[in-house]
């Protein structure tokens, strides 16, 4: 017997159709199950606003607070992008003694936004204040390197910094923490020294930002193809944030005319993904600081935001998708005409994670950035992908450059 409901101007036969519209229409994600059931997922998405009763604040740290970073992405966490429409924030501002002035004018600007998420706002340079209690940590301070500066003099003088954060997570915040990340200069490696400092914490509460390289290669992609980036799926960063980080659309899907192709299949030219895209995406941070006389800000803010709403929020792990496979659903009819929808399979993101055991030959005990995907706030990586010798090759170059920095790293620890 059909059952016949009228969703928002779509006429859906079959109660199973109807939940699968029903997603469509709001962009809920859809939920399948061994019985081949299909359901709306509760909507615990930033955007939500179901009635419900408001959660209690939860803590989250901005270190790095007066800087350029930190201005561009502060009201964006405020405002409820990050953490949700639903859940009120307390945010601890933690930045070195000299920059507490600036940091004063930092707050006022948060107050005179009147935003209702923001609960209260602690402005402070003590370790114990700022990394009390905290539920979310977003680590971006540490030293720039300056003029005449050699590598290892910075990377040293940045091991002592996240060496005193990783401790101070370890003793004041709580064992939940997750923490994320960014420095242009040794990301993943400070993060590995931090989980090394807090051992009572999970290492896989750590993890260090390469959604900024993930976002610029999804762009990238999109502009040469002539399409939005949402319709760029499934690129992957591996390894460093640096100049040795390997962007790969091997995986990549881009929508085109109401279908997924693959990238090198949409782009139409290996020459340019196997050169010119690898080199832009590993070098547009130093363009970026070349033609602003800045390094990226409002690009690493919005980076930052897209890691922790993930880590918060998890990935879609099913996509819908028009006439194409795996899963085709009975026809939705739509103005008279049939609909065929079908469930993709789920998207993943670049992270940086602690690399333990993986199916790619990465070696352990390395903060490597990998394709992953998140549920329930936590990360696995997706393993299993098909790699040829071209990726290979570049894989084990940059895992190569975090071991020799690790190492150098760990000699400063003076454990």
């Amino acid at each position: 017997m059909f059952q016949k409901a009228l969703v928002e101007g779509i006429t859906v036969r079959h109660s199973m159709s109807a939940i699968v519209a029903i997603g469509l229409i709001r962009g809920d994600p859809i939920r399948l199950h061994g019985s081949g059931r299909a359901q709306v997922a509760e909507d615990t998405s930033p955007s939500s606003n179901n009635g419900y009763k408001m959660a209690e604040p939860i803590r989250v740290l901005v270190t790095g607070a007066a800087g350029q970073i930190a201005y561009s992405l502060l009201y964006s966490i405020a405002k409820g992008d990050v953490f949700g429409k639903d859940q009120p924030i307390i945010l601890v501002l933690l930045d070195i003694p000299p920059m507490l002035p600036v940091l004063d004018g930092v707050v006022m600007e948060l107050q005179d936004c009147a935003l209702p998420l923001l609960r209260e706002v602690i402005p402070t340079d003590k370790v114990e204040v700022g990394f009390k209690d905290l539920d979310a940590a977003i680590l971006v301070g540490s030293m720039p390197r300056k003029e005449g500066m050699e590598r290892k003099d910075l990377l040293k003088a940045n091991v002592a910094i996240f060496k005193t954060q990783g401790a101070a997570l370890d003793k004041y915040a709580k064992k939940t923490v997750k923490t994320d990340y960014f420095w242009p200069d040794y990301s993943n490696t400070n993060c590995l020294i931090a989980s090394k400092s807090a051992p009572s914490i999970p290492k896989e509460n750590f993890s260090c930002l390469t959604r900024l390289d993930h976002n610029r290669a999804r762009s990238q992609v999109a502009i040469r193809v002539g399409v939005s980036s949402d319709r760029v799926k499934n690129v992957i960063i591996w390894g460093n944030h640096s100049s040795t980080q390997y962007p790969d659309v091997h995986h990549a899907t881009v929508e085109q005319h109401g279908k997924e192709v693959p990238a090198f299949e949409a782009v139409k030219d290996d020459t340019w993904l196997k050169g010119d895209f690898i080199t832009t995406v590993q070098q547009r941070g130093a363009a970026v600081i070349k033609a602003r006389k800045l390094s990226s800000a409002m690009s690493a803010a919005k980076a930052i935001c897209d890691h922790m709403r993930d880590i918060w929020f998890g990935t879609p792990d099913v996509r819908l998708g028009f006439g194409q496979k795996p899963f085709t659903f009975t026809p939705l009819v739509f103005r008279g005409l049939p609909v065929i929808l079908n469930v993709l399979e789920g998207e993943f993101v670049s992270m940086g994670v602690y690399s333990s055991g993986n199916s790619y030959g990465i070696p352990d005990d390395l903060m490597y950035s990998f394709p992953v995907t998140i549920k329930n706030k936590s990360w696995k990586v997706m393993d299993g992908l098909a790699i040829n010798d071209f990726s290979r090759g570049k894989m084990d170059a940059t895992a190569a450059e975090l071991i020799e920095e690790r190492d150098t790293a760990v000699s400063f620890l003076g454990v």
